[in-house]
């Protein structure tokens, strides 16, 4: 009986190894030092955010044998991070994530990079835009908004963004189009010191991501007034007593016809084998399972598409043409 008993409990702990051993990733490669995640932006703007929210999980979950370590190179509005990657060609401890500024650093400036000088890996996600005041301003709809800038003089209202001739100001100049009068444009170094502005009033309104402005809504100092996308963002959980992200109306429904979200994707150096770029791929997805990504892209109100391989580079290379086209009629390009 004793013997019996063994023999099961012995079949039992082979078919559980054998399991295991199924499940188990086998790798072609994995870091073998820690991975820089560079950040071609300032600290507390969107990007700078999602990078640290994943060197956090993929720790807290042991995902990766090895860290990412953030490092932020914001200089020339990304070209010292996007250089930085294109110079390290080949090196698989290195990753970027990128926002619009993959299309409009160059664009705007001349400076020698473009897209195709990396190597795609995913899209995490997208990222909305939502035109934004202080919450003690007298404006209570984008429309209120549009008729006080309408009413208003040539570079009256004072809007803060990221950078300059980047997607906050391409925004801006779309908005000073529809409405038919100039604004006057404040740039800063990243998403979190935009917001800070706004609350201190010393400018009358941002276009800022959920993820940059949504502690200063929670807390009551900022109000939403539209999201600059073609449907309202599907998040119903409150985010104040009154109001989810779901309930802030599109900007088009305010008379304000213009769209624009902006790309959250992970590149690396070129010439990085396809094993590298699976295991980050598959990092990833792992991270897309988890329950803090679902609160983390609820409460940023995300775009949770993800592409990889063919559709990604098609995605982009239409996203770059569309900036092209949006600059060129902004008088952005370099000359």
């Amino acid at each position: 009986m004793n013997r019996k008993i063994f023999r099961k409990a012995a079949l039992a702990a082979a078919l559980a190894a054998g399991v295991f051993a199924a499940q188990a990733p086998a790798y072609a490669w994995e870091p073998t030092k820690p991975v820089e995640f560079i950040v071609p932006a300032g600290t507390g703007g969107g990007a700078d955010q999602m990078a640290r929210f994943l060197q956090g999980v993929v720790a807290k979950h042991n995902l990766m044998k090895q860290p990412f370590v953030v490092v932020n190179k914001s200089g020339g509005a990304g070209a010292e991070g996007f250089l930085d990657v294109k110079n390290a060609k080949g090196e698989p401890h290195k990753v970027i994530i990128t926002l619009s500024n993959l299309f409009t650093t160059p664009l705007a400036t001349g400076v020698p990079f473009n897209w195709k000088d990396l190597t795609p890996v995913a899209m995490l996600a997208l990222d909305e835009f939502v035109l934004w005041v202080n919450a003690e301003a007298p404006y209570k709809t984008a429309a209120d908004y549009v008729n006080a800038l309408k009413a208003g003089n040539a570079g009256q209202y004072k809007m803060a963004g990221t950078g300059s001739k980047q997607e906050d100001q391409i925004i801006t100049v779309a908005l000073e189009k529809t409405v038919g009068k100039k604004m006057t444009y404040v740039p800063f170094k990243g998403g979190g010191d935009v917001a800070v502005q706004l609350v201190g009033k010393h400018v009358d309104s941002t276009v800022n991501n959920p993820i940059e402005a949504i502690a200063h809504w929670r807390s009551g100092a900022l109000r939403p007034l539209c999201v600059f996308d073609g449907k309202p963002m599907p998040y119903p959980t409150k985010v104040t007593a009154t109001m989810s992200w779901q309930d802030i109306p599109t900007c088009k429904s305010a008379g304000l016809d213009v769209e624009y979200v902006m790309l959250r994707g992970i590149f690396m150096p070129a010439g990085v084998g396809q094993d590298v770029v699976d295991f980050y791929i598959d990092l990833f997805k792992k991270v897309r399972e988890l329950p803090e990504w679902k609160k983390y892209t609820e409460d940023a109100a995300f775009n949770t598409t993800f592409m990889t391989g063919k559709d990604y580079v098609e995605w982009v290379t239409k996203a770059e043409a569309t900036h092209r086209q949006l600059m060129q009629e902004a008088g952005f390009l370099a000359k």
